[in-house]
């Protein structure tokens, strides 16, 4: 049985079906409440998770009340031009090895958080995000899925203007504005997918599709960038891999589409649910 493990209001909980389960209370303080201890203790909570039963749940699931599943990472890594159609509408070759640069861990919010607009180019980036759950260094790109905890869905929102606007970019500072990490609305176990490597995601705005793809595009798969991180960093329980993001980005579109005020960023991955956040813009404080 496939497991969801989310983060409400800063408890970690168990979602079963349309109602959650608190891990702390359920267990009798066996766990901590801390979404980062469970991460910390994947294995041994994933078990006790899948003895749970319908009468266990204590409420129902509103995911306007959960955080990120998790919310403080001590390295979020994101991959840059990762999947073949993103770079053919870039007009840009396929990288030889993975495109590396991070997401600063304090620009994740949940997955019905507001999305707060740093200037009138920010994009959308829909993407795979990849949960480690056990210590690794020098992981086999054939033994990757060990150290797993599971996925979940990303937004790599981006401000182009931040990122392009001088040479050569630079990526971190542009895509880690405060609220440019959404994330959730679980972590579910890899057992949720008949095949990992393979997974339908998208991205619409506003009603208006822009990305649809399959994750089996990606130059290079969860297994390879697993492989590859750990041969420089060692992997920790609850670091984050955002794995890239498929064609259909507005700033490659012709004219540019950029968020603006009242847009609603849909983000899906088949197996793992949806995010929906609603952009506002960036207030000036008095």
């Amino acid at each position: 049985m496939a497991v969801r493990v989310a983060n409400l209001k800063g408890r970690v909980s168990v979602v079963l079906g349309a109602r959650l389960v608190d891990v702390e209370r359920t267990s009798g303080g066996r766990f901590s409440a801390d979404p980062m201890a469970a991460v910390q203790r994947w294995d041994a909570l994933v078990e006790w998770a899948r003895g749970l039963r319908d009468g266990d749940a204590e409420g129902p699931l509103d995911e306007v009340d959960l955080g990120p599943p998790v919310p403080r990472p001590a390295k979020v890594f994101a991959v840059g031009l990762n999947y073949r159609e993103h770079a053919h509408e870039a007009g840009l070759e396929l990288p030889k090895s993975p495109m590396i640069f991070t997401k600063f861990p304090s620009c994740l919010v949940g997955p019905r958080a507001t999305v707060v607009l740093s200037s009138a180019y920010v994009d959308w980036e829909v993407e795979l995000v990849v949960v480690v759950g056990r210590r690794g260094h020098r992981i086999l790109a054939a033994r990757a899925f060990e150290h797993v905890a599971g996925y979940t869905i990303g937004q790599d929102v981006s401000d182009r203007r931040l990122q392009f606007g001088d040479k050569p970019p630079q990526f971190s500072l542009g895509k880690s504005i405060d609220t440019f990490g959404p994330i959730g609305p679980a972590v579910v176990t890899l057992d949720a997918f008949p095949d990992p490597n393979d997974l339908a995601l998208g991205c619409d705005v506003s009603g208006e599709a822009m990305q649809a793809a399959r994750t089996s595009d990606m130059i290079f798969a969860v297994p390879e960038l697993i492989a590859y991180l750990s041969s420089l960093c060692t992997l920790e329980p609850g670091d984050l891999v955002f794995t890239g993001t498929p064609s259909g980005v507005g700033s490659t579109r012709n004219p540019r589409r950029y968020l603006v005020e009242g847009d609603e960023i849909v983000s899906r991955i088949e197996h793992i649910g949806t995010m929906v956040n609603r952009c506002v813009a960036h207030r000036a404080e008095s």
